[in-house]
């Protein structure tokens, strides 16, 4: 599917009060914390607003000016010796997950690596991203031309992380297959113990209340106690 003229074109920066991201916020794990050091990194509420679209594969990256293009080629000229740069993608659409950001940001240079942010607990997208690049120049480049571009309902914010605040940890993970947090799955089964436990007790209880009605008739008839 093909950008409009619409989306392929920036639009205008709105003022925005810069505080950290919700997703950010409190005890969380390393990339999150990194993400939390870049005031004004802004990104989406997990909730989409319903008239957002998702995101189409075969989207086209913007055409940078002549004066990036220029750079950009130089940067990948030079790439083998020059030190990767990692950028910060926040407002990620729904549906643009590790694979597909991979594919679309490599239409700049070679990425590296991927980190989506995830929910632990349902692996649900927390729309924003890392995504390092062989080489920092083509990070910058990218990190200004992509910074409020407006993709399939969402106006991105991509900003370079200096190299100095990128946590050792920030891609832990990426590239592997995401798990669904364990915890859920046991919370699962100590539930279905426990409703197997309240069946078997009240069947127990069944049981007994028969055994004293039989113990009681052969008395009476009889004159047998039945245990």
């Amino acid at each position: 599917a093909k950008v409009s003229k619409k989306q392929a074109e920036p639009v205008e920066e709105v003022a925005e009060v810069e505080d950290v991201p919700e997703e950010v916020e409190g005890d969380v794990d390393e990339d999150d914390q990194t993400a939390a050091l870049l005031a004004g990194f802004e990104s989406d509420d997990e909730a989409d607003p319903e008239e957002d679209n998702d995101f189409e594969d075969g989207a086209v990256a913007p055409k940078v000016s002549k004066k990036d293009q220029t750079a950009l080629e130089k940067a990948l000229k030079s790439s083998k010796s020059n030190e990767p740069g990692v950028v910060y993608i926040g407002r990620v659409p729904r549906g643009f997950f590790e694979a597909e950001m991979k594919k679309y940001f490599s239409q700049f240079g070679r990425v590296n690596r991927v980190r989506l942010s995830r929910n632990k607990q349902t692996g649900a997208s927390k729309h924003y991203a890392f995504v390092e690049f062989a080489s920092s120049e083509v990070a910058d480049i990218v990190a200004r031309t992509m910074n409020n571009y407006l993709l399939f309902g969402h106006i991105l914010k991509c900003h370079l992380i200096p190299t100095e605040q990128v946590h050792p940890d920030l891609f832990k993970g990426a590239g592997q297959r995401f798990k669904v947090d364990p915890r859920n799955k046991k919370a699962g089964l100590q539930m279905e113990r426990g409703v197997d436990r309240a069946q078997w007790e009240k069947r127990v209880v069944k049981e007994n209340k028969r055994r004293k009605g039989q113990s009681k008739a052969l008395l009476e008839e009889f004159g047998y106690e039945y245990d």
